[in-house]
């Protein structure tokens, strides 16, 4: 999410004349600019087009789905693949749109002036389609409890739509041998699988025998772009949701925090998975380029603690964080060629 800007109110002059017709002094009328406005044609296009790009991701995976990773001949028309692309596209937009429709309607809720959704597309590189999605907030966000809400709106969100996904995506499966060797010119990448999945994967399919593996369904891969999406958004670090929830729990002290999840995310990248070093590299431009500063925004109440029902939700987000995050998201696939 955006760091808030207040926008300045219009002027107008009034009553150029007093009831006794002589000219008066103007006197200055301050207007505020209309909240909730926006370009609902550029909201819908960036929506069609990453509709486009994520259908187009989604036949790729419904290829490598049915071909048993590329291992048997595709028997399906580019159409009908096209058409299968919609298992992973619908579902990774529902988890999208609705984590970030939560932020909205908290937004919406309090009178706290944001956009519509804005969906990015990623027509080149065919993995996941899509960069996510991001609301703009507007004006700033005046107090702890506020900032708590909204922040932690669009992960509960996306987490209630990702937990039947992923419950259907994996039901969806199926177990086949271990792939030793791929296709030539086939690029494969293993990845890491959160805690939710491991769990959800011994429930419905239980210990896969020696040899053998689950080849994931793309509605279940949808689930699992939106489990790393959650995990990344509640880093808390500056302006990703997690750095609003810490900021409302910690106040100042969530300074130290983001230093310290910096400093964590880059010995990940270091020692367990190179693909930490994008995410890093990308969370810590992002903090620099909108926030400005390793601070969070100050609010008027900074040093006011949270109730308890809101503190009992911040330990949730932490619970959501352990679910979803996974210390090796991505990585090249060890096969033979």
């Amino acid at each position: 999410m955006d760091p808030a800007r207040l926008d300045e109110p219009s002027t107008d002059f009034r009553a150029p004349f007093d009831e006794s017709g002589l000219l008066a002094a103007p006197r200055r009328v301050w207007t505020p600019r209309p909240k909730f406005q926006d370009r609902r044609w550029l909201h819908a296009l960036l929506l069609l087009l990453t509709i486009g790009t994520t259908t187009i991701a989604g036949a790729g995976h419904y290829e490598s789905f049915v071909t048993d990773l590329l291992q048997r001949p595709l028997v399906l028309s580019s159409s009908q693949l096209l058409v299968r692309g919609l298992w992973y596209s619908v579902t990774v937009l529902a988890i999208l749109g609705c984590h970030e429709l939560g932020h909205y309607l908290a937004c919406r809720y309090y009178d706290v002036d944001a956009s519509l959704p804005f969906f990015l597309p990623m027509p080149f590189i065919a993995l996941t389609g899509t960069m996510g999605a991001f609301i703009r907030i507007r004006e700033p966000i005046p107090s702890k409890r506020m900032l708590f809400d909204i922040g932690i709106a669009g992960p509960i969100a996306g987490f209630l739509v990702t937990v039947p996904a992923l419950f259907l995506g994996v039901s969806m499966s199926r177990i086949i041998p271990e792939v030793s060797r791929l296709p030539p010119g086939a690029i494969g990448y293993q990845f890491g699988d959160p805690l939710l999945m491991k769990v959800m994967e011994r429930l419905i399919w239980g210990n896969p025998p020696d040899g053998y593996t689950l080849n994931l369904h793309p509605v279940g891969f949808a689930a699992w772009f939106g489990m790393l999406a959650t995990a990344l958004n509640l880093f808390p670090i500056g302006q990703l949701d997690g750095g609003h929830i810490s900021y409302a729990v910690l106040g100042r002290r969530s300074t130290l925090v983001t230093l310290g999840t910096i400093v964590v995310a880059l010995s990940l990248g270091y020692f367990v998975a190179s693909s930490w070093i994008v995410w890093t590299g990308l969370m810590v431009t992002l903090l620099l380029l909108f926030g400005r500063s390793l601070r969070h925004p100050r609010t008027f109440d900074e040093d006011v603690s949270l109730d308890r029902t809101r503190l009992w939700l911040a330990a949730f987000a932490v619970a959501m964080f352990v679910l979803c995050f996974t210390p090796a998201p991505i990585e090249p696939m060890q096969l033979l060629r």
